[in-house]
């Protein structure tokens, strides 16, 4: 009976000796994938929001912000229509991906969603441009208190929010995007660890009672489009809406970039909605998640993203 004991407690040693070298190995593995986010090739591909009157929101995107017309097709059996709109082709440029769907002549922004950034060299002039066009300025150009950068916003037909900044010469004039957050430093670590973003900038204001985080994929705020994640101090719910759909993002591996991010799912929350998948509409891989706070997120593989540009040439 001894025996058999010393024999049983070696071989639960043993099997126990394997489950921790594998556990070992697994987070090794973890913790290169964590690393490998960081030196991927990332970068802003669209974003998507759903409009009311896509011709409208075309004329005033192109003839009031100069922007470009890059594609337009309708679905008459899905019984919608999709427009792209941009500063520059799909290959090199962020741009906007615009829905609408029949019938539907109105959405519900809601309260999370804050706006877009535009850098121009000439504030002034797109603003007096957007309102002979009779477009809507909701804040006329000039530097907040104490501050240098002059900005304004203006609101598009739809009733999205546009925050013009006045900024030398951009390789993306399509700079930002506004989240509402509830916990800032959270969503800082869930980009930075899910996403390989870098914090850009950061600042609390409290006589204005808010915080602001940028992150994105440069080095500063004038090399890329970054995410402005925003903290309103005393707000402890937003409401989603219906408008804005969510933001695309390349990656050289749509299965590495879903371990990473359900690895940090796990500690910091969130969820992947959508499993790496090949879309066979579009021939392209890509995952979805949401963050912690619930904003969209898919990663696109870039090797066919690309492809599919070609194919509409």
């Amino acid at each position: 009976m001894a025996k058999y004991k010393q024999f049983a407690y070696c071989i639960v040693l043993f099997l126990y000796l394997i489950g921790s070298s594998i556990a070992a190995r697994n987070l090794a593995s973890d913790d290169d994938v964590l690393e490998w986010v960081k030196k991927d090739n990332r970068r802003f591909l669209q974003a998507d929001i759903r409009v009311g009157d896509l011709n409208s929101t075309i004329k005033f995107y192109t003839e009031s912000l100069g922007m470009k017309l890059l594609s337009q097709k309708d679905f008459p059996e899905q019984k919608y229509s999709k427009a792209i709109v941009g500063f520059g082709p799909q290959e090199t440029h962020f741009v906007l991906g615009l829905t609408y769907i029949y019938g539907v002549d109105k959405y519900d922004i809601g309260t999370g969603f804050g706006h877009f950034g535009i850098a121009t060299q000439d504030i002034y002039t797109i603003v007096e441009n957007i309102r002979a066009k009779g477009g809507v300025i909701t804040r006329e150009p000039g530097p907040i208190e104490g501050g240098s950068t002059i900005f304004a916003f203006v609101q598009d037909p739809n009733g999205y929010s546009f925050e013009l900044i006045q900024r030398p010469p951009t390789p993306e004039p399509l700079c930002q995007i506004l989240l509402n957050v509830l916990d800032l430093d959270l969503a800082i670590k869930f980009y930075e660890q899910a996403l390989g973003m870098n914090l850009l900038q950061k600042y609390d204001s409290p006589q204005e009672q808010f915080a602001i985080a940028m992150v994105g994929y440069g080095l500063n705020l004038t090399q890329t489009t970054v995410i402005e994640l925003r903290y309103n101090y005393n707000v402890t719910e937003y409401t989603k809406g219906d408008g804005y759909a969510q933001v695309a993002i390349g990656t050289d591996d749509v299965y590495k970039s879903a371990a990473a991010v359900k690895l940090v799912t796990k500690e910091l929350g969130g969820r992947i909605i959508l499993p790496p998948v090949l879309i066979p509409e579009i021939n392209t891989t890509i995952t979805s998640f949401v963050d912690p706070d619930g904003w969209k997120t898919d990663l696109v593989d870039n090797e066919d993203y690309l492809k599919q540009l070609q194919k509409k040439e």
